[in-house]
């Protein structure tokens, strides 16, 4: 896989939710900054071997904007 893309949504309470595109893979976090940390740590543990670990990793906030 060379690329995941997440969509990252503001949460109902606080902060943010980014949920990849096509994988089962969710997580949340207070501010943009630390939802990049808790999206690369994700996609880690959903893909173990580095041979499947993609190449790139993309935010997609509601307003169009890559992150």
């Amino acid at each position: 896989m060379n690329e995941i893309i997440f969509w990252v949504e503001c949460d109902a309470e606080e902060g943010y939710v980014a949920q990849a595109l096509g994988e089962s893979i969710i997580t949340q976090a207070d501010n943009l900054d630390r939802l990049k940390l808790e999206v690369r740590d994700a996609v880690r543990c959903h893909f173990p071997d580095e041979e499947l670990h993609p190449r790139m990793i993309r935010l997609v906030t509601e307003d169009g904007m890559t992150r």
